[in-house]
């Protein structure tokens, strides 16, 4: 059972390995079942139960990424607090779920489910799989915002506007310019705005820092369109 907290992981990480692909199906699978299961899901004790449940495994696994650093002898200033977007998508996907807020919905949906599509397809966990404690809560954290994005869309009924893409690109701007002097004061890499992360991710095709920064803004925002796309498709086709 150490061993599967160790630094050194047993196995590497292989991307778009059988593991892999299967921990993205679950993910999937699980979406599925809360759309299958909406109207239940709406119940007064069930929905309570799921949106508190979910966002307590959120911050749990948050709080224990931190003891696993800590522990390991890895925790640092530079490099582990809980400054990445994925952190930050995190906790206000659990407010979200605590408060129905729909401003907060209007950045975690883009900002937390975009941001955690991406971490999923390309980790950065290099050295662990499953059952590796960092491979299992590096989905469950970036699972866990995925999940509850789409719990609100899919049971809550909440729906982005056209004007909620360029809002959350405006908040998402404003941390990275936050993030940046953070960075630039602790000699940090917070949301790989330095330097690119060591796993093979889509950063390595984007070019030399800092030139792949503005490539990353433009991703970023044809990436909240396309997350927009299935609504605006939807409205369309109710007006007709």
């Amino acid at each position: 059972m150490r061993d599967l907290f160790l630094k050194e992981g047993s196995e590497p990480f292989v991307l778009f390995s059988v593991t892999h692909i299967l921990t993205l199906v679950v993910i999937i699978a699980i979406c599925v079942g809360m759309y299958l299961f909406r109207k239940r899901l709406r119940l007064g004790y069930t929905n309570r139960l799921v949106r508190y449940g979910l966002a307590a495994t959120l911050l749990i696994s948050e709080v224990s990424l931190q003891w696993w650093l800590y522990y390991i002898g890895d925790w640092s200033f530079r490099y582990s607090l809980p400054l990445h977007l994925s952190s930050l998508s995190l906790f206000l996907s659990s407010i979200l779920l605590m408060t129905r807020s729909y401003r907060l919905f209007e950045f975690t949906y883009f900002v937390g489910l975009g941001s955690a599509l991406q971490a999923m397809i390309t980790p950065d966990i290099q050295a662990y799989t499953f059952p590796h404690f960092r491979y299992v809560h590096f989905f469950i954290s970036h699972g866990g915002i995925a999940i509850a994005n789409m719990f609100m869309v899919l049971v809550e009924g909440f729906r982005p506007s056209f004007h909620s893409v360029f809002r959350a690109f405006l908040y998402v701007n404003a941390y990275t310019l936050f993030i940046f002097l953070v960075n630039v004061m602790i000699d940090g890499n917070y949301m790989y705005i330095m330097r690119k992360p060591a796993n093979p991710s889509i950063f390595d095709y984007l070019g030399p820092w800092p030139f792949y920064i503005i490539p990353l803004e433009i991703i970023a925002l044809v990436t909240f369109f396309i997350l927009y796309l299935p609504f605006y498709i939807l409205k369309k086709l109710r007006e007709e």
